[in-house]
């Protein structure tokens, strides 16, 4: 399944739990919004981003410039507005080269095909969201979505250090594996340790627990091995690690996900 008709399915399916879903349900992995405030969220991330790259190449808006979503007075409007917000990011979406420019708050995203991605994976996460505010059977996702789901987070929202840090291994290093029936094998190796240096806008010091992809074939402290939706869900703390087998050094299993908890809040 490609990107694009993920993220189609994947925000139709989330409507569809809305409209079981009570607007005052509790959202599982974010408990401090409520099931309104996760649809909105999402009409407003979408509508946000169908801005930035415009209805043709060359018509996108700086993120800066982007008006904000108006949310609704009645919680009632709410899917419509999803519907809405995602029928214009579609539209902004298809049939666009993936290497045309773009803003973007990322250093490697300023192109057409990064949007494509992080919204693909935005509107997957969000309906499971949805699906378990909702009660309702959390829908498994194409396999090979999962599997990009797991490179984005920890090859974009983990990898990397700021221009201003220095990075400083400890030693630990973990596989994450993707192994599931009729699953191509895929593996990502990091290193853990530290990002410290002072950042330049706030002036302050930091000294963050973090983890870096690394080339560490066969040699690695641990290993967390599973179906790539099972491990798309659990880094992104929407699912256990029960269904994942560890081998080697278990805290090292969970300092990742403490970590990609970290970047992804």
């Amino acid at each position: 399944m490609d990107l694009l008709t993920s993220l189609a399915r994947d925000s139709a399916l989330f409507v569809d739990a809305l409209h079981v879903a009570p607007s005052a349900a509790r959202v599982p992995a974010c408990p401090e919004w409520g099931a309104a405030d996760l649809a909105f969220h999402l009409a407003e991330v979408q509508s946000f981003w169908a801005d930035v790259v415009g209805p043709a190449p060359g018509e996108g808006q700086a993120g800066d410039d982007v008006q904000p979503l108006v949310r609704p007075a009645s919680d009632e409007d709410l899917p419509a507005l999803v519907e809405e917000a995602t029928a214009r990011l579609l539209a902004a979406l298809d049939g666009r080269d993936p290497d045309e420019p773009c803003w973007s708050w990322h250093d490697g995203g300023h192109r057409v095909g990064w949007v494509v991605r992080r919204q693909a994976h935005e509107a997957l996460i969000h309906r499971v969201d949805a699906q378990q505010t909702a009660g309702v059977p959390v829908v498994v996702s194409h396999g090979d979505v999962a599997a990009d789901g797991i490179d984005e987070i920890l090859g974009v929202m983990l990898d990397g250090v700021p221009s201003w840090g220095t990075f400083t291994p400890d030693g630990g290093s973990l596989a994450v594996v993707v192994d599931g029936p009729g699953e191509a094998h895929r593996s990502w190796d990091l290193a853990f340790g530290r990002v410290t240096g002072t950042g330049p806008e706030s002036g302050k010091y930091y000294d963050l627990d973090a983890a870096q992809l690394v080339d560490l074939p066969g040699s690695t402290t641990a290993q967390v091995v599973g179906p790539a939706w099972d491990v798309d869900l659990w880094l992104w703390g929407r699912g256990p690690r029960e269904p994942l087998t560890v081998h080697g050094d278990a805290t090292l299993v969970d300092r990742l996900r403490s970590v990609a908890w970290e970047v992804t809040q």
